[in-house]
């Protein structure tokens, strides 16, 4: 009988640590008895199962044996004993697979005809129990599996806990604190857990600091690694969007909508935005009085700039905002989803932008190729003024590096 007084201060004690249900702990204590019990008193190949009383502190023992028939088991003669054969079925029809059958094992399986004898409506596949005697001093080695055993399903639990919480995170805005660093990625500290930021998430020219504080998009959640790998990003396109929304009641509350973003991570950013509510001017809201709002997203951001134009369903007024702040002269439609845009020569290069970068990004945005050209010499193609349509969706979806992740990194 166990000291249920105690257990109920120790079970909440572990809940609160590992951020659990008390029914979690109690299902891997009941895990790590019924694994001592089997290793002191019953055979390798059973399932034992255990129940506590949490009124009395008694203890209960079950062997569970499934359900099984020939269609289910392979059962073994005496002449196959000892090798390796194994028996298989045809899969379902069309399918053209084979499926391997378990081999039939009396400690942990039971025949339907025998279970029919016990439990008259016993169906394939289900468990039926068996008492078994009550049995609570264990030796050293019994203790030690079941130190294992509570360790090992506390471990599951607060993983799957921790899966579930940030499930629910997912493009979303986390803050968190540099860690450490290894190979380029990025280590962030997230309270129960850590995060990795990849190297081809962070921001080109950033410098991160240990003990540093920063916010993170939360890009993805790996379930297959050993340990939960939260994905985070300072480079997504969708951080700018959520970054504005903290920001943005309009936004957030959607009154006004965020129609494109094209982004250069760490130059410039430019988005499409658009009123969903009369009177509403989208840009102002954005942009906020004397620039507030969006000062306080380049504060999270560093030297990138940002460019908010107004969307239109008008091409060639959706073209000419989104070279901004470049004004210009006139736009030209051309076959096949391309414009010819014509600027005064003294926003020429404003509106091409260094290396090509505005009208690059003008051509993301908008999904148009883009030709800009000088009003003063219409048949001259100017270096870099072209710039191919490439339309960028706002919720991109992540896709993990090749061959990475956070197990391989050490998260």
């Amino acid at each position: 009988m166990l000291n249920v007084k105690d257990l109920g201060k120790a079970l909440k004690q572990v809940a609160e640590e590992k951020g659990l249900e008390p029914e979690k702990v109690i299902e891997a204590i009941e895990w790590a008895i019924a694994a001592a019990y089997k290793k002191e008193c019953r055979e390798r190949g059973e399932v034992v199962k255990c129940g506590i009383d949490m009124k009395t502190g008694d203890l209960k023992f079950w062997l569970v044996k499934t359900v099984v028939d020939e269609t289910t088991v392979r059962f073994a003669e005496e002449k196959d004993e000892g090798e390796k054969e194994e028996a298989k079925i045809q899969g379902p029809a069309g399918e053209g697979e084979e499926v391997k059958l378990p081999r039939y094992n009396p400690e942990r399986h039971i025949l339907l005809i025998e279970a029919k004898e016990i439990k008259p409506d016993a169906q394939l596949g289900e468990e039926i129990v068996f008492p078994l005697e009550t049995h609570e001093d264990f030796g050293r080695i019994a203790a030690q599996t079941a130190k294992q055993v509570i360790l090992q399903k506390l471990r599951e639990s607060e993983r799957d806990s921790i899966l579930t919480e940030w499930r629910e995170k997912e493009g979303q805005i986390v803050s968190g604190v540099v860690q450490r660093f290894e190979r380029g990625h990025v280590y962030v500290d997230l309270g129960r857990t850590v995060g990795v930021m990849f190297a081809n998430e962070s921001i080109p020219g950033e410098h991160y600091r240990a003990g540093e504080r920063l916010r993170f998009l939360v890009l993805a959640v790996q379930e297959d690694a050993r340990l939960p790998g939260i994905i985070l990003s300072r480079s997504n396109p969708k951080f700018i969007i959520k970054l504005f929304e903290m920001e943005v009641p309009e936004l957030a509350e959607g009154l006004v909508e965020v129609k494109a973003i094209a982004r250069e991570p760490g130059n410039r950013t430019k988005l499409s935005v658009l009123s969903k509510a009369e009177g509403v001017d989208p840009v102002g809201a954005l942009v906020g009085q004397r620039g507030t709002r969006v000062m306080a997203v380049n504060n999270e951001l560093g030297q990138e700039k940002i460019d908010i134009i107004e969307h239109s369903d008008d091409p060639e007024k959706f073209v000419a905002h989104s070279l901004s702040p470049a004004k210009v002269q006139s736009v030209e439609i051309l076959p096949r989803r391309e414009v010819r845009v014509y600027v005064p020569e003294d926003q020429l290069s404003l509106a091409i932008g260094k290396g090509g970068q505005n009208v690059r990004l003008a051509a993301k945005l908008t999904g148009w190729k883009i030709d800009v050209r000088s009003a003063t010499r219409p048949e001259e193609i100017q270096e870099g003024g072209v710039a191919a349509g490439a339309g960028e969706a706002v919720g991109d979806q992540y896709e993990p590096p090749e061959e990475e992740s956070v197990n391989d990194k050490g998260g």
